[in-house]
């Protein structure tokens, strides 16, 4: 049979009614938290997503589960909060994705040598962007440079995978060079998989942040800032509001990297494009 669809319930002929009302409370639930604006397309998504939570919590309907999720206020259910964020949120990356990035980075650091350098990853999800940019200060500047790297994630799930640094031994974006070099291969039950060097995961910190907070407390200056595929689930508004905090917490002339689809050269008083999705802070 097939699901019946109208204005009001979007999916009768499912495990649970799914109202039209529902989708509009997520929408407004997941913008105010997380900043991210879901478009009417994502209807599916945020039913198969959340319908795992309404189970896990023994909710018979969207209309149930959100009523309590908000009744119960954000100190009083702080970890169902998060789970509900951690389920609309996206997790999609890879080794040295767009790699282009990781050659103007290459460049920057050599030119850059022995002096201390921040960078911030500011989606960090599963952790391979951040164990990129290890590689990268390790290849070019050895496994003792003076380099920190901070990163961030509203999904406290991915990040718990980032700290493992485990991963699959045919994961894309890895040389045989890099894999001998700063992979320890799993044996007995662990074969097939991959871990981080312990010397490699030194550079890197990991944390918990959501871009939405009022307040910044990051540390010092960040020299660098790679924020990649990450503005693009926020509205015009979100946007701006994101990119001035960020300039807040970079240094003049630092670097910011960006998604492959995300321009934001309307921001001119805060960042000047200078290569294919890099950006210089004013």
């Amino acid at each position: 049979m097939n699901p019946v669809h109208d204005a009001s319930n979007l999916t009768v002929d499912r495990e649970f009614t799914f109202h039209a009302r529902d989708f509009a409370r997520v929408r407004t639930l997941i913008y105010e938290r997380a900043g991210i604006s879901l478009h009417e397309g994502k209807q599916a998504m945020v039913y198969s997503r959340l319908s795992r939570r309404l189970r896990d919590t023994g909710h018979q309907s969207f209309e149930s589960y959100l009523q309590w999720l908000e009744s119960s206020g954000a100190h009083q259910n702080q970890q169902e909060w998060q789970e509900f964020v951690n389920c609309l949120t996206t997790n999609l990356t890879s080794f040295f994705r767009e790699e282009h990035h990781f050659h103007t980075l290459a460049e920057w650091l050599k030119a850059r040598g022995s002096k201390p350098t921040r960078i911030w990853c500011c989606a960090a999800s599963t952790g391979e962007e951040p164990y990129s940019l290890a590689i990268t200060v390790a290849e070019n500047l050895g496994l003792h440079a003076p380099v920190k790297i901070l990163c961030s994630d509203i999904d406290t799930n991915v990040l718990t995978t980032a700290s493992r640094g485990v991963y699959d031994a045919n994961a894309r974006g890895l040389s045989p060079q890099r894999l001998r070099s700063y992979f320890l291969k799993g044996k007995g039950t662990n074969e097939g998989s991959i871990r981080i060097k312990p010397e490699l995961a030194r550079f890197v910190e990991f944390k918990p942040f959501n871009l939405m907070q009022t307040s910044w407390q990051l540390g010092e200056a960040f020299d660098i800032v790679f924020c990649r595929n990450v503005m693009i689930y926020f509205d015009a508004p979100t946007q701006r509001k994101v990119l001035e905090r960020i300039h807040g917490v970079m240094k003049p002339g630092g670097k910011l990297f960006v998604g492959h689809s995300e321009n934001f050269t309307e921001s001119r008083d805060l960042f000047l494009l200078q290569g294919k999705t890099v950006y210089d802070r004013v």
